[in-house]
């Protein structure tokens, strides 16, 4: 007995209600085998539910199908939170891209406002969803703060309605609680809230769903890669070693087994200062070269250089991104980097297969 038999058995049944399966629910915890027995567990909403007899007739019956003399164990857990509207909005996004970085504070934020806002500008249909929910800062640097969704009704579930801010969809974190409370919450939670953004939040047609992660590989990277394809990620960094050095592992997370999601190519940020009065003086104030060394290691694009500019923070802190700024030197370097991205996304779209969500490990 396999398996990968099994699991395609798991692949046929529907939740009752929904054109999903509960194995891309990722209801099946887990499946092992002993001789004749095959044991299984699956997470249910609550232990008393409606539904759980038909799953359990229906498991038994097509198991039975397969493997008529195996003694059939299935045990249910309950607290498993999914979706279960039957035509999730992300079907209507093409292009899903991840900005990532190993740490903190080398300016992923500003790069996914700005890159799409630039795709914007291009002519593409851009979202943009905070998924930093330990701080995020997509609100101040829309200047959305203290905007609360609408809440939209459809086939009796409650659906958010993204907030539009210079003709670009936009959910955040910081839109449902308030701005000084902390995020304190366990891994499956978090997990759900990501669902919820994808699955729940009505996003229109997009060619591109920018994805601001927060810093590092937890909870939050692995919930997104579960429930949504990923077209690739771009990694953020800055020149110097120890920026490099955790945008490795950022980069590892997202390029090895069992996630599997391409890059695009990598942004350095803060490569060098330049004084508005003297935009021809580069002064590298962390150092050089962290950012080419990091594409060669993944035989990937750097996809632009962005200089520390006193116009870049005064643009995120002000609501308005520098790229708003048509007459700003600094915008066409995020305009520049938009353009090696636009060209990457075809590229990777030509040469690879669309990717997987990841579905869990069975044991």
């Amino acid at each position: 007995m396999q398996n990968e038999k099994i699991i395609e058995v798991f692949k046929k049944i529907k939740y009752p209600g929904t054109d999903k399966d509960i194995f891309s629910m990722h209801m099946v915890d887990r499946i092992t085998i002993e001789g004749n027995q095959i044991n299984i567990q699956i997470s249910i909403p609550h232990t008393d539910n409606p539904y759980k007899g038909d799953i359990n007739l229906s498991a038994m019956t097509e198991i039975k199908k397969v493997y008529p003399d195996a003694v059939v164990n299935i045990h249910f857990k309950g607290g498993h939170e999914f979706d279960t509207n039957n035509t999730p909005t992300t079907s209507k996004i093409k292009n899903i891209i991840a900005i990532a970085s190993g740490k903190g504070g080398v300016g992923k934020s500003t790069v996914a406002a700005n890159l799409a806002l630039c795709l914007k500008k291009q002519g593409a249909k851009v979202g943009l969803v905070d998924t930093d929910l330990y701080g995020p800062s997509i609100p101040i640097m829309f200047g959305l703060q203290g905007k609360r969704p609408e809440i939209k009704e459809i086939n009796n579930v409650q659906n958010i309605v993204p907030i539009m801010a210079f003709g670009i969809p936009i959910m955040s974190i910081g839109f449902i609680i308030e701005a000084n409370k902390a995020m304190v919450m366990r891994g499956p939670r978090l997990g759900a809230i990501i669902k919820q953004f994808f699955n729940q939040v009505l996003w229109p047609t997009l060619d591109y769903l920018i994805v601001d992660l927060p810093p590092g590989t937890g909870d939050i990277q692995l919930s997104l890669v579960q429930s949504v394809p990923v077209t690739g990620a771009i990694i953020v960094t800055t020149p110097q070693r120890v920026a490099v050095a955790d945008a490795i592992k950022a980069a590892n997370m997202f390029t090895t087994d069992p996630v599997n999601v391409p890059l695009i190519g990598v942004v350095e940020n803060m490569s060098w200062f330049t004084p508005e009065e003297l935009p021809n003086n580069k002064y590298r104030l962390f150092g050089k070269g962290g950012g080419q060394q990091l594409a060669r290691l993944y035989q990937t694009k750097l996809l632009g250089q962005i200089p520390i500019v006193q116009n870049i923070m005064e643009g995120g802190d002000s609501g308005k991104p520098v790229s708003l700024d048509e007459e700003s030197i600094t915008a066409q370097y995020f305009n520049d980097l938009t353009t090696n991205v636009i060209d990457q996304v075809a590229k990777r779209n030509n040469n690879k297969a669309p990717t997987d969500m990841l579905n869990i490990t069975v044991h």
